[in-house]
This record gives structure tokens, C-alpha cells and sequence, in this order.
């Protein structure tokens, strides 16, 4: 029911700072706390993600936990989108997280139904002592989500009591006279006010407030929840433009998931609006749990509903947004279980022919992030990730596989060929994340709109171009035992560790000759001359782990260049 008493706004004089800072401390806990999940999380929620999605309905089940944790949908989603790009899911298992990722959304406003606000500031209290006092990375982690949920619901309580006086002033009940009449404005107020502050959560969270003062009825306050769920899509349509045909593919599902979602149960308004207030008056439901358990309630009809038709959903995808998907190619269905259990030997050499797949997804990784270095473009420091995504993914892939070997009897040849392919993955691996550190180098650099000078561009593309050919020259040799290709990938590694000397100490003249412009690039210069060498190292790597002798060549090689002058 509406509140009959109405005033104007300034007859009630209401506190519009508390419903601001309130709305703010809401979106910076809700943040803060995610932060502090993926913190402990790690790179297990990728994990997850790639482990149990194999089918659609695994993907719902995978998506709405891990957006349980992390409390966006949207980071979920862009997971998923990263792993499609990768050629490791298929467009259609997407789908599953996608719709998993709004189910796992609607978590928060349970929580708020549940009134936890009332404790809000126990967690804000128990979140600073254990964030300031904890020794352990994993407890400030946690202190860090106490926190974070504590200010999520102190920031509601915050606004909440001005929000209620809001409802009663003059204007808002004409408002709100208006939404339950016609409710199509309700759902378009709640998908652009939900566009505006980025946050389904928030918005949903507002209404709950306004509802439980009963200055909506709940014929009004539907609609803006189901707006809500259009609005929160405009976020990843907005970060898809420009972006992959995978990306642009994803979010044009999420889009349609929630607009017929939302259609659907505009059309069953009165009667969905009928059963929701039959289940408060029969189970004594709160006003604040009765638009959680609505949510809740759309959230999972429109999956069931969804579900039987994520095929037809995807071809109509495809139909209106045409083109091919830029995927990574990798062969996984070649790691065989029943081959290794077969014939052990045999699966070995499977496993390294993937490895080898994985060595020239570390090239490409690399090759990525030398175009993002020379053209400054975010896009290559995108494209990177991915490359660094499908590594990470085949390293866990190839590694579990080579666990189901080891449980066979092996002969010494195959578990001295088992030791060494498990070495050369995870140096691959290794090289893959150093490549990312270079790119957080760049970004740091070009955000203070810092340039690199043509010297120091010069030194770092020669070394770029060292790491590729050593890569190319130790697959070859982890492949084909090749002395050829050994000697040179020795001359490589010595004459990589040069040029990274040489220009280090010609760097450290321009900035004492004051030519360097910005001390953010400079700062990190040093920095990226000495993650390319140890790229170069761990690739160098790779044939120390085929080759136990192959530290005689190299102090070989090194005598050589020293007798040379080099």
C-alpha cells in the first residue's frame, strides 16, 4: 500500500548527501569485497570456469557461483568471452555462464532482504582490524571482503531512511502513482537509472528500500527491477564495441536473454505481482525479501526457459551478427584418457606435440606484446591476454594429462621424456606470465603518456626479436633433437644476454644526459630489458630439460664469445 501522508521535499528536508555518499559506499563495497574474492581466488576461478563447463547446464552452475563470489556478472562473462576467443568453450557453453552470471547477481538483494544491514558496521569494525593487523596475504584478503560487505550494507542503511522520505514527498507518489499505472515507465526509469550507476545490485537494492517504506506498490516496483536487468547489460554492450566478434556475440546474448526475460514478465506483471503477494501474506515475507525472492524467481524461469533453446539462440546470433570468430587454434580432444591407459608411450608423444602448440602460443603471446609495445594500442594487450589465457589453460589441461600417464607403468625412457615434457610446460607457462609483466610495464608507461625513445625502442625490439627465434629454435630442438638448432639457440641466449647489458648501460647514459622525457618509462625501462632476458632464459630452458648435457655446450659457446671480445 502507498503511503497516504505526502509532503513536498523541502518540507521533510531531505538528506540528499546520505542517499549520494550512501549509493557510493554501496558500489565501493560491493567492489572492494569482489576485489578481496578474486584476490583469494586467484587464477582458480579461470580454472573453474575451463574444468566444468564442458555442457550448458554446467556452465549455469559454474557462472552463477563464481558471480556469487565476485559479485559481477559482468567479469564473469568476460571470462567466459576470453576462454571462447581461446578456442577452449564454445560459443554455446558461453551461454550457460552468461545465464549462470544472472542468476548468481541476484544473491545481493537476498542478502538485503535478509536486513544484514543491521551488522553492517560489526563487519565494517571486525573487516578494519583483521584488514590492518593480519601478517597473511589470504587473512587481509578476507578482512578486505568483511570490509567490503560491511560498507556495502552500511552504505544501503545510510540511504535507506532518506529514501523512505523520499517516497513520501508530493512528487515521488505522483511517480509512483504513475509506474503502477503504467508500468512500462517503471521498467525504462530502472533500466536507465541501472545504466547510470553501472549496478543491477544497487538498483534493486533502492527499490527494496523504497518498497519496504511502501511508497511503491508492488505492481511499481517490479517493473524497475526488471529494467534493471536490461540496464545492467548496457555495460558489457558498451565494452564489446570495437572488441572481438566473440565479445560482440556475448553481449548480444546477454541483451537478449534479459530483454525477453524482461518482456515476459512485463506481460505476466498483474499475475506474477498476484503470486508474490500471495507468498508474503502466507509465509509472512518481508517487503524487502518479497522483491529478492521476485528476482530470484525471474532469474531462474527465464534459465529454464532459455536453456532448451541456447542452439537456436546462438544461430540467431551468428545470423544477425555475421562473421568469422577469431579463435586460437588448439587441439585438445588429441589428449586421449583412453590412449593413456593404452599405451603410455604413445601418449607421451601426444602430449608433446600439444606442448609444442603451447610453445607457439607463447611466440604469438609475445609477438602480441611487442605490437602493443610499438603502437601503444590497448587491442594487442588484449589480444595477448588471450594467448596468455589459452597457455594457462593447456598448461592445466596438459599437466592433468600427464598425471593420468604417470599412473602406468613407464619405462626409464618414457619417465625421463615425462619429467622433461612436465619442465618445458611449466617454463612455457612461465613465459607466458612474464609477457603479461611486460605489458602492465607498457601500460603503466603510456598511461603518464610517457613515449620510449628510438634507441631504447631499437634495443627492445632487437631483444623481442632474440626471444622469438630462441623459441622457435628450442621447439624445434625439443621436437627434433637438433644440434643445429642447439649451437644457434646457444649463440641466441649468450647474444640476448649482451644486448640486454649494452642497452641497459646506454639507457642509464640518456638519463644521465637528461634525455629521457618521462621518469615513468624510464623507471620501467630497466625493468623490461630484465623480464625479456629471463623470458629468453626460460625459454633456453626448455632445451636444458630435453638435454642434461647441454650446459657443456653452453659454457662452450660463452668461452667462445669471451675469447672474441664480444
Amino acid at each position: 500500500m502507498f503511503l497516504t501522508a505526502t509532503a513536498t521535499a523541502s518540507e521533510l528536508a531531505i538528506r540528499w548527501d546520505f542517499i549520494i555518499g550512501g549509493l557510493a559506499l554501496f558500489l565501493f563495497g560491493i567492489q572492494f569485497m569482489g576485489d578481496g574474492l578474486k584476490s583469494i581466488a586467484g587464477s582458480k576461478l579461470r580454472d573453474y570456469i575451463d574444468r566444468y563447463t564442458s555442457k550448458p547446464w554446467k556452465g549455469i552452475i559454474v557462472g552463477a557461483v563464481i558471480t556469487v563470489f565476485i559479485q559481477s556478472s559482468s567479469a564473469t562473462s568476460a571470462i567466459a568471452i576470453s576462454f571462447v576467443r581461446a578456442g577452449l568453450m564454445t560459443l554455446e557453453q558461453s551461454v550457460g555462464i552468461i545465464i549462470g552470471a544472472n542468476i548468481g547477481t541476484t544473491v545481493t538483494s537476498f542478502l538485503i532482504g535478509l536486513k544484514v544491514e543491521e551488522l553492517a558496521l560489526y563487519f565494517v569494525f571486525l573487516g578494519v582490524l583483521v584488514f590492518l593487523f593480519a601478517k597473511r596475504k589470504k587473512a587481509t584478503y578476507a578482512g578486505q571482503i568483511l570490509l567490503g560487505f560491511g560498507m556495502l550494507f552500511f552504505g544501503l542503511r545510510l540511504m535507506g531512511d532518506e529514501l523512505s522520505t523520499l517516497g513520501q514527498t508530493e512528487a515521488f507518489a505522483s511517480l509512483a502513482t504513475t509506474m503502477a499505472n503504467q508500468p512500462i515507465i517503471g521498467m525504462f526509469t530502472g533500466t536507465v537509472m541501472t545504466a547510470v550507476v553501472q549496478s543491477s545490485s544497487a538498483m534493486i537494492g533502492i527499490v527494496q528500500k523504497i518498497y519496504d517504506a511502501g511508497a511503491l506498490s508492488l505492481t511499481a516496483a517490479l517493473p524497475l527491477v526488471f529494467g534493471s536487468n536490461i540496464g545492467t547489460t548496457i555495460t558489457a554492450v558498451i565494452a564489446s564495441i570495437g572488441g572481438s566478434i566473440s565479445a560482440r556475440r556475448s553481449a548480444a546474448i546477454n541483451v537478449i536473454f534479459n530483454v525477453l526475460g524482461t518482456i515476459l514478465f512485463m506481460l505476466l506483471l498483474g499475475p506474477y505481482s498476484q503470486f508474490i503477494e500471495y507468498l508474503a501474506t502466507e509465509y509472512n515475507i518481508s517487503p524487502m525479501m518479497q522483491i529478492a525472492i521476485a528476482t530470484i524467481i525471474r532469474a531462474l524461469v527465464v534459465s529454464l526457459l532459455t536453456y532448451p533453446f541456447i542452439k537456436s539462440l546462438v544461430k540467431f546470433v551468428k545470423r544477425i551478427l555475421p562473421g568469422e570468430e577469431e579463435k586460437i587454434d588448439v587441439d585438445i580432444e588429441a589428449l586421449d584418457p583412453k590412449l593413456a591407459e593404452s599405451l603410455p608411450s604413445g601418449a607421451l608423444g601426444v602430449s608433446k606435440q600439444v606442448t609444442f602448440k603451447m610453445g607457439e602460443l607463447a611466440a604469438d603471446c609475445i609477438e602480441a606484446s611487442r605490437e602493443y609495445f610499438i603502437k601503444q594500442s590497448g587491442k594487442y594487450r588484449d589480444v595477448s591476454r588471450q594467448y596468455e589465457d589459452a597457455i594457462n589453460s593447456l598448461d592445466s589441461k596438459i599437466t592433468g594429462y600427464l598425471m593420468q600417464i604417470a599412473h602406468e607403468q613407464l619405462s626409464d625412457t618414457d619417465t625421463d621424456d615425462f619429467i622433461a615434457t612436465l619442465q618445458v610446460i611449466k617454463n612455457i607457462e612461465r613465459v607466458g606470465d612474464l609477457t603479461m609483466n611486460l605489458n602492465e610495464f607498457y601500460e603503466l608507461a603510456y598511461d603518464d603518456k610517457g613515449l620510449f625513445s628510438k634507441h631504447a625502442i631499437s634495443d627492445v625490439n632487437e631483444m623481442y626479436e632474440t626471444v622469438l627465434e630462441m623459441n622457435k629454435l628450442a621447439l624445434s630442438y625439443f621436437m627434433e633433437h637438433s644440434e643445429a638448432a642447439l649451437k644457434e639457440l646457444l649463440d641466441k641466449e649468450n647474444y640476448l644476454d649482451l644486448v640486454e647489458e649494452k642497452a641497459r648501460q646506454r639507457h642509464f647514459k640518456r638519463m644521465a644526459a637528461n634525455e629521457c622525457t618521462s621518469s615513468v618509462a624510464a623507471g620501467v625501462y630497466v625493468d623490461i630489458l630484465g623480464t625479456l632476458e629471463r623470458i629468453g632464459d626460460h625459454i633456453f630452458n626448455i632445451v636444458k630439460e630435453v638435454d642434461s648435457d647441454t650446459h657443456l655446450y653452453e659454457q662452450e659457446i660463452t668461452q667462445k664469445i669471451m675469447e672474441q671480445g664480444l
